[in-house]
């Protein structure tokens, strides 16, 4: 069964957004790491990944700019049993691929709008599983 595996949110500061997540709703911290344009902190409440994605200055790629220029929301990742097939079928809707050629996750702009990511299967694990 697909599922919600991940939320990232466009955050302004790193630290201080991860403090807060940290010290108020007891969230762990995983691991943190630089991906192209952008460093993405990941925390999980132990049952989703979510991501803290900060963007590097002056960047201006389809993704750092995809759900707009302020901190939000950035997107939510589904997890699928078939990338390729999932893949097809979101093209299949018209949907923009915004992600690199290749790049996984698959990054596209929903209909209505919205960012989403499909992973395969595996793709986020939580402490403990």
């Amino acid at each position: 069964m697909n599922r919600i595996v991940h939320l990232a949110l466009k955050v302004d500061d790193l630290d201080r957004t991860t403090e807060f997540y940290k010290q108020v709703f007891g969230f762990v911290e995983v691991k943190t790491e630089k991906v192209r344009d952008h460093t993405s902190r990941h925390l999980t409440d132990g049952g989703i990944d979510i991501s803290l994605v900060k963007y590097d200055a002056d960047t201006r790629s389809a993704e750092s700019t995809a759900a707009g220029e302020s901190p939000c929301i950035h997107h939510f990742g589904v997890e699928v049993e078939d990338l390729e097939q999932a893949t097809f079928q979101v093209k299949s809707y018209g949907c923009k691929i915004i992600s690199d050629p290749g790049v996984i996750p698959v990054k596209f702009h929903a209909p209505g709008g919205t960012v989403c990511e499909i992973v395969p299967k595996g793709r986020y694990k939580n402490p403990g599983t």
